[in-house]
């Protein structure tokens, strides 16, 4: 039978936070965006194992609490990008991991994910024979600008969704995927559509909103309160 396995990529510096830490570090209610991560993937009896990926010159995770999970492994081989923290993880563990197994790979700030909506996404994805990802329908209208910053057209937003993770996919499947991309994809799912499969879209939560600027964190807490 598949187990499932979760990467967590924490090797970006959140640069857009325009703050001394990366992101992942900062605090929500009283921890860090990762602590939020990590807890919700080790209170599920589904994940077999949790696979943080540091950059290698990550002098923080060390000075903090993070004795989160057994089932939690650190691997300082983070890269330049997602895609490739990811898939030196994939490398690190291969000994590990059965190719049929799953994998979920989590944005290491986005702490809003919910153990409902983690198990809707693996009961929904555990038989499927691609996989696929967390996901909301687009509402709001989209517009594409000039080079001076006016509007150039209004794009239809018909069966737009912005993307969310966990995107799970199979270990063999998404190593090729993300081993044979030519040039650098913007997440896994889009690695997987580039060997010709289609993912399959999962209804998220707006709870589950990825923490990119300084804002996002006042937002998230409130959306936290209401939804707790």
């Amino acid at each position: 039978m598949a187990r499932f396995h979760v990467i967590i990529p924490a090797a970006g510096s959140g640069s857009r936070m325009a703050m001394d830490a990366p992101k992942q570090y900062l605090k929500l209610k009283g921890k860090p965006l990762i602590h939020h991560v990590i807890q919700v993937f080790a209170q599920s009896t589904k994940v077999d194992t949790i696979h943080v990926v540091l950059n290698p010159d990550d002098t923080l995770w060390s000075a903090a609490d993070n004795q989160l999970s057994q089932k939690m492994q650190i691997h300082y081989c983070g890269g330049a990008t997602r895609a490739a923290s990811v898939l030196n993880t994939l490398n690190a563990i291969e000994t590990q991991i059965a190719a049929d197994d799953w994998i979920l790979v989590h944005d290491a700030a986005r702490p809003g994910l919910s153990n409902a909506l983690l198990n809707k996404l693996m009961n929904a994805l555990q038989e499927d024979a691609v996989g696929g990802l967390l996901a909301l329908p687009l509402a709001d209208t989209l517009k594409r600008a000039d080079v001076n910053q006016r509007v150039a057209m209004t794009l239809p937003r018909d069966d737009l969704w912005q993307a969310q993770t966990p995107q799970m996919f199979r270990f063999s499947t998404l190593k090729r995927a993300l081993t044979e991309f030519k040039g650098t994809p913007t997440d896994e799912a889009e690695a997987i559509e580039a060997i010709g499969l289609m993912p399959k879209l999962i209804s998220g939560e707006l709870r589950n909103m990825k923490v990119t600027y300084p804002q996002d964190l006042v937002v998230l807490s409130a959306l936290l309160d209401i939804t707790s």
